[in-house]
């Protein structure tokens, strides 16, 4: 239920019954003497190992464990690193060590008669194991098993679901917790005033192609001017609104809002001015200044040229640049307005990726202002550009990159 509502998403689920100890020819020969539901049936140091590497982003093979036979045969799972990781199992919140890899610990609280029914399905469908086995095991392992490993682990558990998967709202609740994380990277919890622009398989697409090299300056203009567009109306809602009623073309009346009207846009020269467009198709007649700053060394920021509206100090400014590196044009940029009379709290500042260390510059320093983008990359190279980044912006949206001249 949990993975038909993260569709968007990247998720795959790991069965703990994958780990199972692969039965020795002795305890094949004694396997109804087997206590299955110990956790020393478990290889809990492989699993740990595997998750190890999923959250880091490597993929890893899992064992493609035989029910009938009790081993591990042949074409182990391949499992790719992914946004949502479920790891499923009877006893997988009994180990302190798989406890502490965990974002989330939910516990299916099921009736006892409810889990020996499906018991019984599962082992005699899906097994091919008689029913008196099955009695005969739950009596001797499985219920003594929950009894003394699995219950008392309930009390590990953030989120205990009574009913499992009939409990709607439960797994309503905890679908939108993991969407929440997912849209959280880990600067947006140190900083109030940043805001990541929630990831759909859409967005990475786009973000795959125009950070691809050798996409095409057509394509890469196209696809850079839908997420600019996305990011911008993300942006428009952060403004301040009023609640207004109106009367529909039914007669009805509808309660809807009604946003700030003082706005205007100012873009920094000249990236900046590749999000002009899409905030004039989002904000009609919109007003947008523009401020050009000149590089000195490798830290120094000099203003060379703004031209700004005269009644500035009193709009709320969407500031435009798609790239936040440093963060030094873009503190220059601030300071200017502030100058100017602009209330730090009236300024969001759109981008479509963001530098940590540029995050850290300008959050620091202005902590009112808001800062909207649609994703966080990992650093800055010694070169002072972004990684994985998506290169220098200006020159591949309008096409002034290096040029071979033929011979």
């Amino acid at each position: 239920m949990i993975m038909s509502q993260l569709q968007n998403q990247r998720v795959v689920l790991i069965n703990q019954e994958a780990f199972y100890h692969p039965l020795t020819a002795e305890q094949l020969q004694k396997v109804h003497d087997y206590n299955f539901d110990h956790p020393d049936a478990f290889n809990t140091e492989l699993l740990l190992s595997c998750m190890e590497k999923l959250k880091h982003g490597q993929a890893i093979s899992i064992p493609n464990y035989d029910f009938k036979s009790h081993r591990s045969i042949e074409a182990a799972r391949v499992v790719n690193p992914s946004d949502v990781i479920i790891l499923d199992g009877i006893l997988i919140l009994h180990d302190l060590r798989v406890r502490e890899i965990m974002n989330m610990k939910i516990f299916v609280d099921s009736d006892s008669d409810v889990r020996l029914a499906r018991r019984i399905r599962r082992d005699t469908v899906e097994r091919n194991r008689n029913i008196q086995y099955v009695l005969d095991q739950y009596a001797k392992y499985v219920k003594p098993g929950f009894e003394d490993f699995i219950h008392p682990t309930k009390k590990y558990a953030d989120v205990i679901i009574p009913r499992g998967a009939d409990n709607d709202v439960a797994i309503d609740l905890i679908v939108q917790h993991i969407r929440t994380k997912l849209g959280q990277h880990h600067l947006c919890k140190i900083y109030s005033n940043v805001f990541v622009i929630h990831s759909t398989f859409q967005m990475r697409g786009m973000h795959t192609l125009v950070r691809n090299a050798k996409t095409t300056k057509h394509d890469f203009v196209f696809y850079a001017d839908r997420l600019i567009r996305l990011v911008v109306e993300h942006g428009l809602g952060h403004l301040p609104f009023t609640e207004k009623q109106i009367t529909t073309p039914t007669g009805s009346v509808y309660s809807g809002v009604v946003f700030c009207k003082s706005l205007c846009g100012v873009s920094i020269i000249r990236s900046g001015e590749s999000m002009e467009n899409a905030l004039r198709a989002c904000c009609k007649g919109i007003k947008i200044g523009k401020i050009l700053i000149h590089r000195e060394g490798k830290s120094g920021r000099q203003l060379i040229y703004e031209k700004l509206p005269k009644d500035i100090a009193s709009r709320h400014v969407l500031l435009l640049d798609p790239v936040l590196a440093t963060g030094n044009s873009a503190v220059k940029a601030i300071s200017v307005l502030l100058s100017k009379g602009v209330p730090e709290s009236n300024i969001i500042f759109l981008n479509l990726i963001s530098a940590p260390e540029g995050l850290h510059a300008v959050c620091n320093k202005f902590p009112r202002l808001k800062i909207v983008t649609s994703e966080i990359d990992t650093t800055l190279n010694k070169d002072l550009h972004v990684i994985p980044g998506m290169g220098e912006f200006g020159d591949r949206y309008f096409g002034t990159g290096t040029r071979v001249t033929p011979p």
